[in-house]
């Protein structure tokens, strides 16, 4: 039985959020669906929550705080305990890169530690930047830069 909210939600991700689907699946459906995959209601339940958390951060962007854009990025301990030093440079590169900006940086860095999980590795956070970067106006290059690196092929540069 699968049971990680990151699981439920990479399989929504995997199976819904393609440009080839419609999405008109109601969340009761879903549930159901998420169930007959072996999902537990608990986990299924934590997943919409997270993706409410995302959707409220897309529509609200003040809730995140207001950074300098030239201004260094210091983690909370909380912060330094779930996402290693390997992930958060693995941030910096995202952001050096242009994968990121300081708003899409602090939309991963909310997602992660909304996660139920004590650590989170490398892989995990490439897709919590592929969800994060979804649905973000403007940003769709870097979203097919991540979406190239998810599924482990040779990324480009992102213009």
């Amino acid at each position: 039985m699968k049971e990680n909210v990151l699981d439920v939600l990479m399989y929504l991700f995997e199976n819904y959020m393609s440009d080839d689907i419609e999405f008109d699946t109601d969340e009761e459906s879903l549930r159901v669906e998420l169930q007959e995959a072996g999902f537990q209601s608990i986990e299924i339940s934590k997943a919409f929550e997270w993706l409410e958390g995302l959707v409220a951060l897309q529509d609200f962007p003040e809730k995140l705080l207001l950074v300098n854009t030239n201004s260094l990025r210091v983690y909370t301990d909380e912060e330094i305990e779930k996402v290693d030093l390997d992930a958060r440079g693995f941030l910096m590169f995202l952001e050096q890169a242009g994968v990121l900006d300081h708003h899409t940086r602090e939309m991963v860095i909310d997602r992660v530690m909304a996660l139920d999980e004590d650590e989170i590795d490398i892989e995990q956070l490439k897709w919590v930047t592929l969800m994060v970067l979804f649905n973000q106006p403007g940003r769709e290059a870097a979203f097919a830069w991540m979406e190239d690196l998810v599924f482990e092929e040779a990324p480009g540069i992102v213009h």
